[in-house]
């Protein structure tokens, strides 16, 4: 439940629409659910402007699609992040509104879009192998009401693809940068735009890149001023952190 859900409760009892019983069953689940399995926090919109977002790696499908269906009920929407085809298929055999982004993993239901970013997010890949995690940014960051770009496969390898698109990331006002081996790509963005820049390390790799460490590493020491790091493969993160930055005005 977030803050317009609670203004419109409020109003429909001043206009004598709804009883006062009826006004408190509404609420009597604030903060929180127990669901015994899980515990949901209807609380997190109004403290963060956001509802709580569902991690569905190791959870069964049938507890993510519960905790779906009482999201919903309470007034939120739903991001699932880490959702596998068959978690998809439970939510949506109970939720038929549900849309699942494949390459993201992200399981999405969303009553009504609202646009509350000031500017583009911006989500470049260093190469396809990324592209996984940046679509997590993307989505993420989509769902919670940014305009977003992308722009894949512009590692550093081959750094005239990047300047291809300078003037696209100049504009932006948040840019993800998602890149795994040695992570460079983050460094050489920051070094081009005066806007905040969030580095996102990916597991792709050979060994010696030790699953993202290499990455995580290169991007943390990174000579670029301005450019922070989450963790390995967390686009959620970096989708949530650039949404965060880019909002117009406090929940």
């Amino acid at each position: 439940m977030n803050e317009s859900h609670i203004r419109q409760l409020f109003e429909r009892f001043q206009a004598g629409s709804i009883s006062i019983d009826d006004a408190v069953s509404s609420l009597r689940n604030l903060p929180f659910e127990d669901m015994g399995f899980a515990t949901v926090d209807h609380h997190r919109a109004l403290r963060r402007g956001f509802p709580e977002v569902i991690f569905c790696s190791g959870k069964t499908p049938l507890q993510v699609a519960a905790i779906a269906e009482r999201m919903l009920a309470a007034g939120s929407d739903v991001l699932g992040t880490r959702a596998s085809s068959e978690t998809y298929a439970e939510v949506a055999r109970r939720i038929p509104d549900a849309v699942y982004h494949a390459e993201a993993r992200v399981i999405v239901v969303q009553k009504e879009k609202k646009a509350v970013g000031r500017g583009l997010v911006l989500v470049v890949s260093a190469g396809t192998s990324d592209i996984p995690v940046a679509e997590e940014a993307a989505v993420t960051a989509e769902v919670m009401g940014n305009e977003v770009g992308r722009i894949f496969d512009v590692g550093v390898a081959g750094i005239h693809r990047l300047f291809a698109h300078r003037e696209t990331i100049l504009q932006a006002a948040v840019v993800i940068v998602v890149a795994g081996m040695e992570g460079a790509l983050a460094s050489v963005v920051g070094g081009l735009v005066a806007r905040p820049v969030i580095a996102v390390p990916t597991s792709v790799g050979y060994g010696a890149s030790f699953g993202g460490l290499a990455a995580l590493l290169g991007m943390l020491t990174s000579c670029a001023s301005g450019v922070t790091v989450v963790n390995i493969d967390n686009g959620f993160g970096a989708g949530y952190a650039a949404s965060l930055i880019n909002r117009r005005d406090t929940p």
